[in-house]
């Protein structure tokens, strides 16, 4: 009996298996790009409706902005995937952009068209450490295969709900992830009952953390476009780049500290001792 059958139904058999793992979910290989980058957006009562609107506008004009653009033009893969993210307390998490490539500006203003369908909302307290388990998690259903990924977490006001935020960043540190911050030290909003003098102190030891972490603190709303512009840079650029050298020179860029220096629970204890009933933020 000749041997030839047995190999050629051998070889068809390799090829139906073959055909048959490509078209199955989740077998594809992730696409590769230089950065998947989580966009995570305060949007707590302690923020008023002119400055949930400023933040949008504000991602906005960075995402389109030519230095942006440039940034991810000169990566490896010459694209990046990004998410934009809305939060507030532990069990309030929204998508408002599903993961997107952004390559050229025409990717871009689609993302922009995608924050500007619709008004942002907000909700309770303030769950920072929510906001990173939310995001960590969303890599994993990304798609895309980032040689970094990134949370870059913007807020008002310590955590103040859910899981110890140091807990929670040093966990996502381990899994390879670098968490980025903005602080929002502008005095605004509902209240500023549960406020911390040094937030940008607490964004630096308590909530930042990876290879390269950095946060930018915004003392002013005017300062907020160019402080959105600069940390995506900075972010998207390698540390080579000429882009990164003149954005990191102009201060404050504050990097993660070794050690922490402020109390990372400090949100969760002010909540507690409140002595009035408004559960806002």
């Amino acid at each position: 009996m000749s041997a030839f059958p047995s190999a050629r139904h051998f070889l068809s058999s390799c090829a139906t298996l073959a055909l048959m793992l490509w078209l199955a979910p989740g077998s594809r290989a992730d696409e590769p790009v230089d950065v998947e980058l989580v966009l995570a957006v305060d949007v707590s009562l302690s923020m008023s409706a002119d400055e949930l609107e400023i933040q949008r506008h504000g991602y906005a004009a960075a995402l389109t902005h030519d230095n942006v653009l440039q940034a991810i033009a000169d990566g490896a893969y010459g694209k990046i995937a990004v998410t934009y993210v809305e939060w507030a307390g532990t069990s309030w998490q929204r998508v408002i952009v599903p993961w997107t490539v952004i390559a050229n500006r025409a990717d871009a203003e689609r993302v922009v068209a995608q924050l500007s369908a619709q008004p942002p909302d907000s909700a309770r307290r303030t769950s920072i450490s929510g906001a990173l388990e939310f995001g960590s998690d969303l890599f994993a259903e990304s798609g895309y295969q980032g040689t970094k990924r990134v949370i870059d977490v913007s807020g008002d006001g310590p955590n103040n709900q859910g899981a110890p935020v140091n807990l929670i960043r040093d966990g996502l540190v381990r899994q390879g992830i670098v968490i980025n911050g903005l602080p929002l030290m502008t005095r605004g909003g509902f209240s500023g009952a549960y406020d911390v003098s040094d937030l940008d102190r607490y964004y630096s030891d308590c909530v930042i953390g990876g290879p390269g972490a950095f946060m930018i603190p915004v003392n002013d709303w005017t300062q907020f476009p160019e402080a959105i512009r600069r940390k995506l840079v900075l972010e998207l650029a390698g540390s080579a780049s000429p882009q990164w050298a003149a954005e990191a020179a102009d201060p404050p860029v504050v990097l993660a500290q070794d050690r922490p220096a402020v109390d990372c629970q400090i949100g969760e204890k002010m909540w507690r001792n409140r002595n009035w009933g408004l559960d806002s933020r």
